[in-house]
């Protein structure tokens, strides 16, 4: 299962993520820097993926579809 951190740059640069996290040592993190300009195709993008993985990833779709792999 996939979740969606919202994380802040720390002035010395680290990362931190803004509410509590459990993950397993070693776990693989992929993280996504959006651009400053309000007219970006990748926030439009990821606010795109948030709202379809929302209707995608439930069990009636996984049923839907399970013959396709």
């Amino acid at each position: 299962m996939e979740n969606i951190f919202e994380a802040i740059v720390e002035t010395d640069g680290r990362i931190r993520i803004k509410s509590p996290v459990h993950l397993k040592k070693g776990a693989k993190v992929f993280v996504s820097v959006p651009s400053d300009e309000p007219d970006s195709i990748l926030g439009g993008v990821v606010l795109s993926e948030m709202t379809l993985a929302a209707d995608w990833l439930n069990s009636e779709e996984e049923a839907a579809w399970s013959h396709l792999q």
